[in-house]
């Protein structure tokens, strides 16, 4: 048998490494191959989502399973939120609601922030449906068919925030 090239065989023993090389008899190797070879225990145990990846997309489960929306405008115009939220939630990789709490509060401490998250579901709802929505303006009363006004979309993330801890609080 001709000298075997020193190539890396993860978790072998004589008997594998022999079926390798005969397998391989007489084959020219690319960088590729060594590299491939080299490489597939790299992942080995871990998932090839990225971790931020796996917590947005958790985060938008819990988004989908506690805040009651029937028409799911809200919910659709939060898991964005979500998706662009990358700083708040690298910091609470280990408690993910943590960063959805940094995100609902403000809006809801804050009524210009509010009135825009409102403003936000509307164009979000007018999409989905295919209709005009109704853009209420602060200080003025709603429109008796708008779904999502001020004073509605204030009460579902008020329920949403205590969800989240009552969440925190089982943890």
């Amino acid at each position: 048998m001709s000298k075997q090239p020193d190539l890396p065989i993860p978790n072998s023993n004589e008997r594998d490494r022999e079926i390798f090389f005969d397998a391989i008899a007489g084959r020219e190797f690319t960088l590729a191959d060594v590299i491939g070879q080299a490489g597939g225990d790299f992942l080995k145990g871990e998932s090839p989502v990225p971790r931020l990846v796996q917590i947005k997309t958790e985060l938008k489960l819990f988004i989908g399973e506690h805040l009651q929306d029937s028409s799911g405008a809200l919910q659709a115009v939060l898991k964005q939120l979500v998706d662009q939220a990358d700083e708040p939630i690298s910091h609470h990789l280990d408690q993910p609601l943590l960063a959805l709490q940094e995100l609902i509060t403000p809006i809801l401490e804050k009524p210009t922030e509010l009135y825009e998250l409102v403003h936000q579901v509307d164009f979000k709802w007018g999409q989905m449906y295919e209709e005009r929505p109704y853009f209420q303006q602060p200080g003025s009363p709603a429109h008796p068919d708008d779904e999502y006004t001020h004073e509605s979309v204030k009460a579902q993330l008020t329920q949403f925030l205590a969800n989240i801890n009552a969440n925190l609080e089982k943890m």
